[in-house]
């Protein structure tokens, strides 16, 4: 595939080299190769049947609220923490309120998608550099594990990447000036009525925001945030549910050798390997939903082998475990005002037909169950 020279590595007065990227999108445009048009128009397909067939789930809300902690999770292991989605769902429950920085910034993350959301569906707002500074400022503000991030606030000094230095860096991106003028076009190519797929462009946005790094931390995490809420705007998707941040996790060198392969003009294998990202968790979470229908039909025969009342209890707990599938006595009680004695028959009872599992079998007291067999679906 041809390069697409989008900036040069200019000497700086302070004797290092620095981005500095060209008037974006290039004045000719982007001709796509087939490859790319190909896979974009099946990732398109994709997200419309994910779209379809979130109707069928018990709650698409709790769905959602599952992959966000996923997202989140992985999209800070990538930055290097080591907390994963089962201590953002304990932590979020206060069933373990001993939190690391690490839990603490997959909370923050959470918390940062969730504003967004009720931004664009509430407040019907654009997705803008202000958006885009709001998210990071939810992200960042008295995050434990956040030092020098100015919150909510683009850079007003040199970063770079890699190395003690600018003139050791792995790459040092735009300096102050032309970075404010490249966030000004990316926001202009964000709301251009262009003919480049929805789905394609998002790629673009998260590579040329990555190439602008205009945040002094934060910088892939609001970025791949920028992926979900762009698809959403655009209506490929009625609800946010797709989240890319576990494909590159698990592709993670060559998340960052793409990147890196975009700043040199190789714009359209990044755009494959985007593409790619899409497609792959397109099809992962069309199979999870399926996995959830088959586990709630599976689980509610369980629940019709118990006599009528037990069964309306047993019902009232179940819908709730797709949100939170890790509960304690305590937390049952508030979701369902049971008795104290009434919520351990239902979580006996559940744990006897293998629907709930003690999370630590020697434990006599301050027991946690888990909804094993769905986490699963979401660890998988």
């Amino acid at each position: 595939m041809k390069s697409v020279e989008i900036g040069v590595k200019k000497d700086q007065s302070a004797g290092f080299k620095a981005f500095i990227p060209h008037p974006f999108p290039p004045k000719r445009g982007f001709s796509f190769p087939p490859i790319i048009m190909k896979k974009g128009t099946e990732a398109t397909r994709l997200l419309g049947k994910l779209d379809g067939i979130t109707l069928l789930l018990p709650n698409v809300d709790f769905f959602l609220k599952m992959y966000i902690r996923k997202d989140a999770a992985a999209s800070n292991q990538i930055e290097g923490t080591k907390a994963t989605m089962v201590d953002a769902i304990e932590a979020g429950a206060n069933i373990n309120t001993n939190i690391s920085s690490d839990v603490d910034d997959i909370l923050h993350y959470i918390d940062a998608l969730n504003y967004g959301m009720k931004r664009v569906r509430n407040d019907n707002f654009p997705v803008s550099l202000r958006f885009v500074r709001e998210l990071h400022k939810k992200l960042m503000e008295k995050a434990r594990g956040t030092h020098f991030s100015d919150p909510g606030e683009f850079r007003k000094s040199q970063n770079w990447i890699g190395g003690t230095r600018p003139d050791s860096a792995r790459y040092v991106p735009p300096p102050v000036a032309e970075m404010h003028k490249a966030l000004h076009d990316l926001e202009l190519f964000i709301h251009a009525d262009d003919a480049i797929p929805a789905v394609i462009k998002a790629g673009l946005l998260h590579s040329q925001f990555e190439t602008i790094h205009p945040f002094l931390d934060g910088n892939g995490r609001t970025g791949r945030m920028l992926i979900t809420f762009y698809l959403w705007k655009e209506g490929l998707l009625e609800k946010p549910v797709l989240f890319l941040s576990s494909y590159f996790k698990k592709h993670q060198n060559v998340y960052y050798e793409k990147l890196s392969g975009y700043h040199n003009g190789k714009v359209f294998e990044w755009t494959e390997f985007f593409l790619d990202g899409v497609i792959a968790i397109a099809n992962e979470a069309i199979d999870t939903v399926g996995n959830i229908t088959l586990l709630h039909e599976k689980d509610m025969a369980k629940i019709h082998t118990f006599g009528k009342r037990a069964a309306e209890s047993a019902m009232m707990v179940l819908p709730k475990l797709y949100e939170q599938p890790i509960v304690n006595v305590a937390l049952v009680q508030a979701m369902t005002g049971f008795t104290r004695q009434g919520v351990q028959i239902v979580i006996d009872r559940f744990v006897d037909k293998k629907i709930l599992y003690p999370k630590n079998e020697d434990l006599k007291y301050g027991q946690s169950y888990v909804y094993r067999e769905y986490l699963d679906i979401f660890a998988e």
